[in-house]
């Protein structure tokens, strides 16, 4: 029988008691198979741990600063001058995955990190050859390879490839599949100091990984089997017969289309050089600063808007005097986000220390804080919008500010006053809100105001005698448009929105309102076309010397801050806010993109309301008598205040306001307490203009504003206003100069009746003060002119001549 059969040879080849039948080799071996294994894993463990992966360290890898939408603002290489720009699987192309891993690693996905068929092949080839062919590398061998650059034998020889291999195991015992891909997608080379498909991309195609074409992803697949030979920008045609070898085997492997691959075939490998980007290069230096662990950051720029606005501002200043720069930045008020920010005129130019960021320079702001100023006092109830103010020569405890051209408007209207940027009027604001008090509430909201060292803030402070940045002035500026709320300027999705109360919406209205009325330069009001440009809230300033030339502005959707000036601080003679950058800003405002409110005016907050107003007393109209009433003005009222005109400082003076004093009811002459002799009384009032204000009144509303003379038998009340007269010139006079000269016509002038510093006005424009010593003045050109000499006290005189030619 067959099983006897069996039993009988199975008992001749292991008699009985035998104990070497195949069950028991089976045990023999087990144990040791079972601890070779154990020695085996902890051989290996001891090695991974001896030598361990070279896994990349967490900020070994080059910085990249990109704009909202991701596009490349700066790249910063790093210590090696490597630029290698973060990616990851879900971050490029499929396209590209798709074209790497058909014609790179198959089957990256499944095997341990070495290929054997693969391998097979390498070594059948080598063996043939005597040398490795092809070396059946895996994508993990490859990162391997990479990261073992610098370290151990080549690859190309057979001990570097058994390096190369064990370690590509120890990748994949370490890191996951999509890690591994990460660290190829970051490391592989594509030609000289660029690493990583997604510098590749914006290198040699100005473009994302993210946006391939079929032909890109071809190219840029097959770029790191050689990236010296295959630069498309040093050898396009070796490029593109590689790509097409790619394209060939995608169609084979079926991975494209025949039609797909004939069309990318068609796409031209272009020649593009490589050019790092360097776009709103000092914030991508500042955001670097700032984050110094970040491989990626990502701002708020608008990176078309950017490129745009460099250019412009290049072009704009390429005429200004050697070593002047500009800077600009361009916010969004809804998010306070930065969309453009230009640091410097260009920051190579070291002599225009273009390296130096004049957005967060501390620099004097000139003007640019009196609309903060003229809101606080509406807040305070000081003004209205069409307050008397007075422009003409003052002193404040010794402070004597004159205006930017010199030239006095005298009685002007608070709107008037912020529009043309009077200094006077603004000092006299300052001086009743506080100097203190208005750097504080500044400072509050995000105004940071620096003084020179031991100096507190003072009267000069509102004509720029202080330091602010560029980046504050324009977030304060925004509150115009934000309901009085100003705020940080933003410069990264991930900062925090900083808002600060500046002013109330009414008054933040208000001074938008009043600033967007002012024609831009060469127009006239009434030439405001809404169908084709914003509304703008602008203001301007200079510093003294000429040192700085600001101009910022306002739309309902965005606010543009333009600085220009030299870096070092030295004098720009001539350059002045609204020559300079004035209209720069505007050609800013125009370009941006424009939204629903920038073409009208805001809503008016409920606290804002319109008022006729009357001058000289400054209150509502309709509670005044028509024969105070000498000039009406509609204003804007907050809350309903209508604050009288300011009263004189100095006691001195005749005051402004209501005056009211009897008259002799038959001849209309003007009576003291004390009169001689009887008389018939009847009240009078007249509505007084502030007395340093008369130089610049008519001459009837001086007399309609005048007390009538006082009679002859009543003791003196103190309301005539002291006299003064000028000696030296007549009223009506002709000057000639002597025969055969051309230089000017020099007279010596004094004013009498004066015991105080005297002010001269030529034509209205400040040209000199006295203190009870005489004018020694040339005279020059010819024509009409009007001299004025104008006492503290209010007393002043004035004569009319000609200057014969």
């Amino acid at each position: 029988m067959p099983g006897e059969t069996d039993v009988r040879l199975q008992r001749r080849h292991h008699p009985p008691g035998s104990t070497d039948g195949p069950v028991s080799w089976r045990r023999r071996l087990l144990p040791w198979l079972r601890w070779g294994t154990v020695a085996l894993l902890l051989a290996l463990l001891a090695l991974d741990l001896a030598f361990p992966p070279k896994l990349p360290q967490r900020r070994d890898s080059s910085t990249l600063v990109v704009s909202a939408d991701g596009t490349p603002l700066r790249a910063f290489a790093d210590a090696d001058g490597v630029w290698r720009h973060p990616a990851t699987p879900q971050s490029v192309s499929p396209l590209y995955l798709q074209a790497l891993l058909q014609y790179e690693d198959r089957w990256f996905r499944w095997h341990p990190g070495i290929n054997p068929l693969a391998l097979l092949r390498a070594a059948g080839q080598w063996a043939g050859g005597g040398r490795i062919v092809s070396g059946g590398s895996t994508l993990t061998m490859q990162v391997a390879r990479i990261l073992e650059r610098d370290a151990g034998p080549s690859t190309r020889t057979l001990p570097g490839k058994l390096v190369q291999m064990l370690r590509a195991l120890q990748l994949e015992a370490h890191l996951s599949k999509d890690e591994i891909l990460a660290l190829y997608l970051e490391r592989a080379p594509f030609g000289g100091t660029i690493e990583g498909v997604e510098a590749a991309s914006w290198a040699y195609l100005g473009k994302p990984s993210a946006r391939l074409s079929h032909a890109e992803a071809a190219l840029l697949a097959v770029l790191p089997q050689a990236p010296s030979r295959l630069r498309p920008d040093r050898h396009p045609e070796p490029a593109r017969r590689a790509r097409d070898k790619v394209l060939e085997r995608m169609v084979r492997l079926g991975a494209w289309s025949r039609a797909v691959a004939d069309d990318a075939r068609m796409e031209a490998v272009v020649a593009r050089g490589l050019r790092p980007p360097m776009s709103a290069a000092l914030l991508a230096q500042r955001l670097r600063a700032a984050h110094p662990t970040r491989s990626r950051i990502v701002s708020t720029i608008d990176a078309n808007l950017q490129r745009t606005l460099e250019e412009r501002v290049a072009a704009y200043f390429s005429g200004l005097p050697e070593r002047t720069s500009a800077a600009l930045l361009v916010i969004d008020n809804a998010s306070l986000e930065a969309r453009a920010y230009v640091g410097s005129l260009d920051l190579l130019d070291r002599s225009r220390l273009g390296h130096v960021d004049m957005v967060r320079a501390w620099r004097s702001p000139g003007s640019t804080l009196k609309p903060f100023l003229y809101g606080m006092a509406l807040d305070d109830g000081l003004i209205h919008s069409e307050s008397l103010l007075v422009d003409a020569p003052q002193s404040f405890g010794g402070y004597r500010p004159g205006n930017f051209d010199a030239a006095f408007n005298g009685p002007v209207g608070a709107a008037t006053a912020l529009r043309l940027s009077l200094n006077v009027p603004a000092v006299d604001l300052l001086d009743r809100v506080g100097p203190a008090r208005f750097a504080a509430r500044l400072d509050n909201a995000g105004i940071a105001l620096r003084f020179p060292r031991g100096a507190s803030p003072n009267l000069s402070l509102i004509l720029g005698g202080t330091g602010a940045r560029l980046e504050d002035l324009v977030g304060a500026h925004a509150a115009l448009h934000r309901g009085g709320i100003a705020g940080r300027v933003r410069y990264t999705p991930d900062d925090p929105m900083i808002e600060r109360r500046l002013l109330s919406p009414g008054a933040a209205w208000i001074v938008g309102e009043i600033l967007q009325s002012n024609p831009r330069p060469g127009e006239g009001e009434g030439m405001f076309d809404a169908t084709r440009r914003p509304r703008v809230s602008w203001k301007t300033g200079t510093s003294y010397g000429f040192r700085d030339a600001w101009a910022i502005g306002g739309t309902g959707s965005h606010t543009v801050g333009v600085w220009v000036g030299r870096p070092d601080g030295t004098p720009l003679p001539g350059q002045y806010g609204a020559l300079t950058a004035l209209p720069l800003l505007f050609e800013v405002v125009d370009s941006l993109p424009r939204a629903r409110g920038d073409a009208v005016a805001p809503p008016m907050p409920p606290q804002v309301a319109r008022q006729e107003v009357c001058w000289p007393l400054g209150t509502a109209a309709d509670v005044q008598d028509g024969a105070l009433c000498q000039r009406r003005f509609e204003a804007w009222i907050l809350d309903g205040a209508i604050p009288p005109t300011f009263a004189e400082r100095d006691a001195r003076l005749w005051g402004a306001g209501l005056e009211r004093f009897d008259v002799d009811a038959q001849t209309g002459l003007r009576l003291s307490a004390d009169c001689a002799r009887p008389h018939a009384r009847r009240a009078m009032s007249v509505a007084r203009w502030p007395a340093l204000a008369s130089p610049w009144l008519t001459a009837a509303v001086r007399r309609a504003s005048r007390p009538p003379p006082l009679s002859p038998d009543c003791v003196d009340d103190g309301r005539d206003q002291a006299e003064l007269r000028i000696e030296g010139l007549a009223d009506g006079a002709a000057l000639a100069r002597p025969p055969g000269s051309r230089g000017d016509i020099r007279v010596s002038l004094r004013a009498l009746g004066a015991d105080g510093p005297v002010q001269w006005l030529l034509d209205g424009r400040w040209i000199a003060t006295t203190r009870g010593s005489a004018l020694q003045y040339g005279f020059a050109g010819s024509g009409r002119h009007r001299l004025t000499a104008l006492a503290d006290s209010g007393a002043w005189a004035t004569v009319e001549f000609r200057i014969l030619p």
